[in-house]
């Protein structure tokens, strides 16, 4: 039996998290808390904190585990790179669970881009199209940097310098390293993503859509049991779903 605290419950990810977790054997809920509650006076009731909040804070969460020698899930995104290296510290003494996506069907999307990228090779141009909902705070979405930086790594590419975020105005022609990245926000999207490999004369694109948050909140709680009782380290949900 894995105990888990969600952080976020009052979200709309946390609801999703509350409303999956009651038909999921082998897990108990044993604590729901938002910003600003007190997670270490609940703590010792958890063996995994599953954590969808806000960047801000995931670290104060991150660093309560560590003191306490509990395993994290982290849901959150648009982290500054320095609260990424503190969690990348932090991973070295407890086990993290941290994917920019828990939904199965996106991680079999960045198993799938890599591959794609690999057999295609460099005469395709890259491009990342990502929607969502018209409250998203951050852009692009964590997922779409993701496999902005899946095509990046399978081209041994800094991301940083070959990403283009958009295009307007007279922006001269597309070169053959960067990879585009695109925004868009409206209405009650979910979350969709596409990866478009375009060469002349043909075209293929890797598409995922998410018409309900279920399929995030059930891949996360399969992350919270997959980690429970782990070593220390920093691990994603290509770990939990064994696609190493």
């Amino acid at each position: 039996m894995t105990n888990i605290i969600i952080a976020g419950a009052k979200g709309r990810m946390g609801q999703s998290l509350l409303r999956c977790a009651e038909k999921m054997p082998g897990l108990i809920v044993t604590g729901r808390i938002g910003l600003g509650d007190d997670l270490g006076a609940i703590l010792e009731q958890a063996d995994v904190v599953i954590d969808f909040t806000s960047h801000e804070g995931t670290l104060e969460f991150a660093r309560l585990c560590m003191e306490r020698q509990k395993a994290i899930v982290i849901g959150t995104t648009g982290h500054t790179e320095a609260e990424r290296l503190e969690l990348c510290a932090l991973s070295t003494r407890i086990p993290m669970v941290w994917s920019a996506n828990y939904s199965t069907g996106v991680n079999a999307l960045f198993w799938l881009t890599r591959k794609a990228a690999e057999i295609l090779g460099p005469g395709f141009d890259l491009e990342v199209v990502e929607m969502h909902h018209r409250l998203k705070k951050d852009a692009p979405s964590g997922t779409a940097a993701t496999l902005a930086r899946i095509l990046a790594e399978a081209r041994s590419q800094s991301l940083e310098e070959v990403a283009r975020h958009g295009r307007h105005g007279v922006v001269g022609e597309r070169t053959a390293a960067e990879i585009g990245i695109h925004s868009l926000r409206g209405g009650d999207v979910v979350g969709d993503h596409t990866v478009i490999f375009a060469a002349t004369g043909e075209r293929v694109e890797l598409t995922h859509k998410a018409s309900s948050r279920d399929t995030f909140a059930l891949g996360a709680l399969r992350a919270a049991q997959w980690v429970a009782g782990k070593e220390p380290g920093l691990y994603d949900m290509q770990d939990v779903l064994g696609l190493r």
